[in-house]
C-alpha cells in the first residue's frame, strides 16, 4: 500500500510544521507547497492547499500541480480535509461530513491532466468520492467513535467571496447540504491520476442567508481549528 495523501485546508496548518519536506516540481508549475512526509503508519504525504500562510485563495490553487505531487511521493489515495458551510439543517457548525456526492458550481478552473493533442479520455464519475475508500474514512470515524454526518451533497463554488443568500437557496433546490470552494477539480483530477479520493468536511459556519451573523473567514478558521484533533486522529488511524 501507498503513502496516505492529505491535502488540508484551514485549521490543519500544523502538519505542515513538522515532518520531512519534499520539493517536487510538476509539469504544471509549483504545487502549494512542499510534500510534507510524515512517518506515521505506513506514511503520510501533505500539502497545506492555500500554502502554510494561506495566501492562495481557491479559484488560484494549483491543483494539478498539487494531485500530481502526491501521486510522485507514492500515494495511492487522497483524504482531502475541505472546512465548508452548512446548508442542511443536519450540517452544523463543529460537525463532520462525509459527503458522497458533488455538484461542480465552478468556472475557469484548470480541469484536467489531459492536453492538447492528447488522446481523449473520458472518466467516469457517477461517484465522486471513491466509495471503498470513503467507506474507510467512515469506518475509522466509527471506530474512533467520532460523530460525523454519513452522506451528503458538497457544492463546490468559485469562492473566494462566500455567496449570497439567494445562492445558498438555490443550492438547497439543488439538493447540496454543504458548500466550500475547492471539492472541485480536486476530486476529478484525483480520478484521472488514479488515486482513491475522499472528503472529510468539518463545518465552520452556517450559509449566508441561514447564518444569523455576517460571515467572517477568521471565525470559520476559528471553529474549524478547534475540532481538528478529531481529523488528526482520523489521519492517523487511517495511514
Amino acid at each position: 500500500m501507498g503513502l496516505l495523501g492529505v491535502i488540508g485546508g484551514s485549521g490543519l496548518y500544523g502538519l505542515s510544521a513538522s515532518g520531512r519536506q519534499k520539493a517536487v516540481s510538476t509539469p504544471w508549475g509549483p504545487a502549494s507547497g512542499p510534500t510534507v512526509i510524515h512517518e506515521v503508519g505506513g506514511g503520510v504525504a501533505f500539502i497545506a492547499r492555500h500554502g502554510t500562510d494561506h495566501s492562495i485563495a481557491p479559484h488560484r490553487v494549483n491543483y494539478r500541480a498539487n494531485v500530481h505531487a502526491l501521486r510522485e511521493a507514492g500515494c495511492d489515495r487522497v483524504l482531502a480535509v475541505s472546512s465548508v458551510g452548512g446548508i442542511a439543517p443536519a450540517c452544523q457548525p463543529g460537525k463532520l461530513v462525509v459527503p458522497d456526492q458533488l455538484i461542480d458550481y465552478t468556472w475557469g478552473r484548470e480541469m484536467t491532466f489531459q492536453g492538447e493533442g492528447d488522446a481523449v479520455r473520458h472518466f467516469d464519475f457517477t461517484d465522486p468520492y471513491s466509495p471503498d475508500w470513503r467507506g474507510k474514512v467512515t469506518g475509522a470515524l466509527s471506530e474512533l467513535e467520532i460523530e460525523f454526518v454519513d452522506g451528503g451533497t458538497y457544492a463546490a463554488v468559485q469562492g473566494p467571496r462566500f455567496e449570497t443568500a439567494a445562492e445558498i437557496r438555490r443550492l438547497a433546490a439543488d439538493g447540496c447540504h454543504i458548500v466550500g470552494m475547492t471539492g472541485m477539480p480536486e476530486a476529478i483530477l484525483a480520478r484521472e491520476a488514479g488515486l482513491d479520493y475522499a472528503a472529510v468536511c468539518p463545518v465552520g459556519n452556517l450559509a449566508a442567508g441561514i447564518a444569523t451573523e455576517e460571515l467572517s473567514m477568521d471565525d470559520v478558521i476559528g471553529a474549524v481549528g478547534s475540532g481538528m484533533e478529531r481529523v488528526t486522529s482520523l489521519i492517523t488511524n487511517l495511514a
